[in-house]
């Protein structure tokens, strides 16, 4: 065999071990893309999960985010919150970027805060179908009055002790 046939060889082995290590996150169209579009409401977002990998066990996922903000759909003001979700996974996985976006997406959507959280539970379990969810909403007073809001679903048992 020739050097360069060897070469070349060798360079299609690795493209086609590369192809095959992609294959399962193949799905995945947000996440390592140069350039973000970012949605400018819920509707528009797109939740992205992958299989889970260890779906034999439970174990709890945690995402915190505390830079949430949405729109007062009266005075159109904006609204500052930390959002906190908590998940048993069953079969699929979010997608951390793809949720990042998905929450972004809420800055110039007019909500209140309960609508809010109990949104985003809704569309999550509708894209992972977990074991056990919960998203907990902890706004910036407004007018002297902090709103905390909790929404879950799923099986109780799953939730961790406190």
């Amino acid at each position: 065999m020739e050097k360069q046939d060897f070469f070349r060889k060798g360079a299609e082995f690795m493209t086609a071990k590369k192809q095959k290590k992609a294959a399962p996150f193949a799905e995945l169209t947000l996440l390592n893309r140069n350039h973000t579009e970012y949605p400018d409401s819920p509707d528009k977002a797109k939740i992205e999960t992958f299989a889970n990998a260890n779906a034999h066990r439970n174990y709890l996922i945690e995402f915190d985010c505390p830079e949430f903000t949405s729109l007062c759909p009266v005075t159109g003001q904006p609204d500052f919150g930390h959002i906190r979700i908590r998940y048993v996974a069953d079969r699929r996985c979010i997608e951390s970027k793809a949720l990042k976006l998905y929450l972004f997406s809420y800055r110039n959507f007019n909500t209140f805060h309960e609508a809010a959280v109990n949104r985003i539970l809704t569309d999550l379990v509708k894209a992972c179908a977990p074991r056990w969810m919960e998203v907990r909403g902890d706004f910036m007073p407004r007018g002297g009055i902090a709103i905390h809001v909790r929404a879950e679903e799923g099986d109780p048992t799953l939730a961790p002790k406190e």
